[in-house]
């Protein structure tokens, strides 16, 4: 029985990530009647359609989901073939896939660039997106490592803790509760108009425990998709909101933005990394797990000292191979 081959079973997992044969050709610098065939020989080897259409948009068949799923296995499995054979040889080569929920876009990229400065060989990609996605992503395997502030949970995957994520209230400078010098309560932090974000955000589930465990319920004014949003929109005096402290730092808003001395908070949670147990051997990703860890530290302790984190890159040294 003939076998597909990598460059069928590569221009068919690019194809059903975009569902476009014409990007995909652009993509992969392909001509387009060159994937046409490719995805023709293809569906010979597995005798069966692999894309249906309704409209303009495509679809996978049955077949075609089993067959996305062992595409992405192999060709997963030959990337890390490739970041060990390199290793071996002692080369830091190969990719590094980055997976973060939108509220860590404001240290992640930091973090990545510092990585990068060490280990120049490695190829990066870096997504950020709603929470929902990510996971949906990751079902998919679609990349190496994932940041998230609520992790989620499965027999599959490690969650490691590795930065502290402190959430705090704000409120623009000239708001009434930024000028008091007492403790506000919770019902009077939420007596104003409050800001959240959107349903499904980890940051939202985290604050909605907190109300609950108060014996309080908060009706948003305004539901956000983004901690930039938010913080723009409390900036302007229209509500108050309760944020990571991490994305005022990132953000700059030290001037229009004040946290306030809220009874129960800050909350103190942890940034999370997420990887699946099957890749917790992979070069690569051991040695962003030990940069991270190492960055978060410094980080830490570079806000206790009270110097402004980004204004101070981590040492300059190659980690130590992590056996974890």
């Amino acid at each position: 029985m003939a076998q597909p081959t990598v460059r069928q079973l590569q221009v068919f997992e690019r194809i059903a990530r975009i569902q476009n044969f014409s990007q995909a050709a652009r993509e992969l610098h392909l001509t387009q009647p060159t994937v046409s065939m490719q995805m023709a020989q293809l569906q010979a080897v597995v005798g069966a359609a692999l894309f249906y259409q309704v409209g303009k948009k495509m679809h996978l068949t049955e077949a075609g989901e089993i067959v996305l799923s062992t595409a992405r296995s192999v060709l997963d499995n030959l990337d890390q073939m490739h970041a060990r054979l390199l290793g071996l040889k002692g080369l830091d080569a190969g990719r590094l896939r980055l997976g973060v929920v939108t509220s860590a876009k404001f240290f992640v990229p930091r973090i990545l660039g510092y990585f990068l400065q060490q280990h120049p060989a490695i190829e990066p990609s870096l997504t950020v997106t709603q929470r929902d996605v990510l996971i949906q992503r990751m079902r998919d395997n679609l990349d190496d490592l994932y940041v998230f502030s609520v992790p989620p949970q499965g027999p599959d995957l490690a969650v490691e803790p590795f930065m502290s994520n402190e959430l705090v209230a704000i409120a623009a400078h000239n708001h009434p509760l930024a000028q008091r010098k007492r403790v506000i309560s919770v019902a009077e932090l939420c007596s104003y108009p409050f800001l959240q974000r959107e349903a499904g955000s980890g940051t939202r589930s985290l604050i909605e425990r907190f109300f609950a465990e108060q014996g309080i319920t908060v009706q948003p004014r305004m539901e956000l998709g983004s901690n930039f949003a938010i913080e723009q929109a409390v900036a302007t005096g229209i509500g108050v909101s309760i944020v990571s402290r991490t994305m005022i730092d990132g953000l700059h808003l030290g001037n229009e933005i004040s946290v306030l001395n809220v009874k129960g908070l800050p909350l103190n949670e942890n940034w999370y990394l997420v990887y699946l147990n099957a890749k917790a051997d992979f070069p690569i990703v051991q040695q962003f797990r030990i940069f991270i860890k190492e960055f978060a530290h410094e980080w830490s302790s570079q806000l206790v000292s009270g110097t402004r984190p980004s204004q101070t890159e981590p040492r300059q040294r190659r980690p130590k191979r992590d056996k974890g």
